[in-house]
Formats: structure tokens, C-alpha cells, sequence
């Protein structure tokens, strides 16, 4: 084994451990406190909502295929990470200027940052899978983004939930939705919103709203960049062994 394979299996340990570790009580009433409110909000509402998030990744997914980068067969995972590295940079700094952009503007702007900042993470999630040299065209590909999408953007106990699934890719993708359609939206978008509405709430606040904006999509932006490469990672060492 390289010095690179050992830092990959190295990085990915660590990460598998964070993923695996029980939820700490902060986390346990953070978690039992947004239950409660959205037990408290009507499922009209609920619905609209899972409505309006499922369309928008819809049509992010529909067209996120249309221009992807074009990676030779022949390179070594060492560069196939460089790449994807180069690439979450540049993703991170656009949203980074996004949510300024939008943190500026308060909350009318604000409120437009949400479908701006959800394309941004998702198209870099498939660029990233072509960098790995994963066909996201195939649809299964596209259900194992939004399963990555979900395990970064959600609780700990969730995570927990996740993370077998992702390990074992190759025997749950058969068991998973054929359809778009049969996807659990309602449990993305509540896992989704429950996860960033802390982080982006002083987003809508004037003056501050910039600066906030800014650091959050940063660091989510990172967070989900991180989180796609070893759920990669997984799937290609499997494919060493």
C-alpha cells in the first residue's frame, strides 16, 4: 500500500467514527426540540415544503448532467482527489459569496439564497462523482447523491441510520426507490431544514446577514465536499479489495 492509500484509509477511519458515534446530549435535545415544532407546524404545510424542495432538486438533477467534467480513465486516485479538491474549492468560494450577496440584501434576499445555495451543493455533488468516474446519468447514481446529501445535512442520530446504507451501497441500491417519486422527500427536506436553520437563521438579520451568509456556505459547502469524498472512497477501496 502507498503513502497516499494509508492517509486515504487513514482520513476515512476517522470520518467513519464521527459518523458512527453515538448522538451527545446536546444533539438529543436539539433534536427533540425541532421534532416538536415540526409536530407543532400543520401538514399542509409540511407538504408544501416537501413539495417545493423536491422540485427544486428535481430540476437541479434533471440538468445537472448536461456539462461535467471530463476525467481520463487511466488517473490515480491521487489525482482523481486533487481534482475533486480543486473543485470543492471553488464551490465553496462561490457559495461563500452567494450567501454575502444574499445575507446583505436581509430577509427578502435571504429567502432567495435557499434554492441558489441547494443547486451550488447539488451540481457539485455530481461533479464530483464524474471526477471519481461515476456515471451520473445512471439513476441509481443520482438516489447514492442524495443519500450523501442527506448524511451531511443530518442529525447524528440520523447519520447513524445513513452511514450502513453507504457502506453497504451495493447491496441496499437494489432494496431503494426506482423513482424519483418514491424518494422520502418529507424526511430530506425536514433533515435538511433542521440541520441548517441555526446556521443560516442570522442570515435574514440586516448588517450582519453578509457576513453570516458567507461563513455558513463556506463551511456547509465543505462539509458536504468532505462528506461526498469519503462516501466515494467507501465504494472504491471496496472495489480494491
Amino acid at each position: 500500500m502507498d503513502i497516499y492509500m494509508e492517509y486515504v484509509n487513514a482520513e476515512l477511519g476517522l470520518w467513519l467514527f464521527k459518523m458512527k458515534k453515538k448522538s451527545g446530549l446536546f444533539g438529543k435535545i436539539t433534536h427533540g426540540v425541532q421534532k416538536k415544532v415540526n409536530n407543532w407546524i400543520p401538514d399542509k404545510v409540511h407538504r408544501v415544503i416537501t413539495t417545493a424542495i423536491e422540485n427544486m432538486v428535481k430540476l437541479v438533477i434533471s440538468g445537472s448532467t448536461l456539462i461535467r467534467p471530463k476525467i481520463k480513465n487511466e488517473l490515480s486516485l491521487k489525482e482523481r482527489e486533487s481534482k475533486v479538491r480543486s473543485r470543492i474549492k471553488w464551490y465553496r468560494n462561490t457559495a461563500s459569496v452567494e450567501g454575502a450577496i444574499t445575507g446583505a440584501g436581509g430577509i427578502l434576499l435571504g429567502f432567495a439564497d435557499f434554492p441558489a445555495f441547494l443547486t451550488i451543493k447539488m451540481k457539485m455533488l455530481f461533479d464530483i462523482a464524474s471526477i471519481y468516474g461515476f456515471d451520473t446519468k445512471d439513476f441509481q447514481e443520482r438516489l447514492f447523491l442524495l443519500y450523501v446529501f442527506q448524511l451531511s445535512f443530518s442529525s447524528q442520530q440520523r447519520r447513524n441510520d445513513l452511514i450502513g446504507l453507504i457502506e453497504d451501497w451495493d447491496n441496499y441500491k437494489d432494496t431503494l426507490p426506482k423513482d424519483l417519486n418514491e424518494f422520502d422527500w418529507k424526511t430530506f427536506q425536514l433533515d435538511y431544514r433542521d440541520y441548517i436553520d441555526l446556521a443560516k437563521l442570522a442570515q435574514l438579520v440586516p448588517l450582519v446577514g453578509a457576513g453570516v451568509g458567507a461563513i455558513a456556505n463556506y463551511k456547509l459547502t465543505e462539509q458536504l465536499g468532505k462528506t461526498a469524498m469519503n462516501a466515494f472512497r467507501l465504494r472504491i477501496l471496496k472495489s480494491y479489495n
